[in-house]
């Protein structure tokens, strides 16, 4: 039973990473028969662009913040966190230290 328990837990959270992948792709990739994508700028697409920008920074959560403009209150500075940790869940960004994150080199 215990071992059922961990393997659904484990399905769950792979779910839960393979939408926010889905959302992250839809996001940036233009609808087809849409050649023009959305102007919105979603906290994903600013965390990616501030990455993009310093590519060799090493950043903590409210650093991209600070570089784009961005609120930097502390529920922000969580909604980024919580991004940034499914970024690195999903394989986007490395974790070179507790707190730290960096773009692929």
């Amino acid at each position: 039973m215990q071992h059922l328990t961990a393997a659904l837990v484990e399905s769950e959270a792979r779910i839960a990473d393979l939408a926010t992948t889905a959302e992250i792709v839809a996001e940036l990739a233009p609808a087809e028969g849409d050649p023009d994508p959305p102007e919105s700028n979603t906290a994903y697409q600013a965390i990616v662009n501030a990455f993009n920008q310093h590519p060799d920074q090493v950043f903590r959560a409210g650093e991209p913040h600070e570089l784009l403009d961005m609120p930097i209150d502390e529920a922000s500075v969580n909604i980024t966190r919580s991004c940034l940790g499914r970024l690195t869940r999903q394989g986007f960004l490395p974790q070179p230290g507790r707190g730290r994150y960096q773009k692929h080199t």
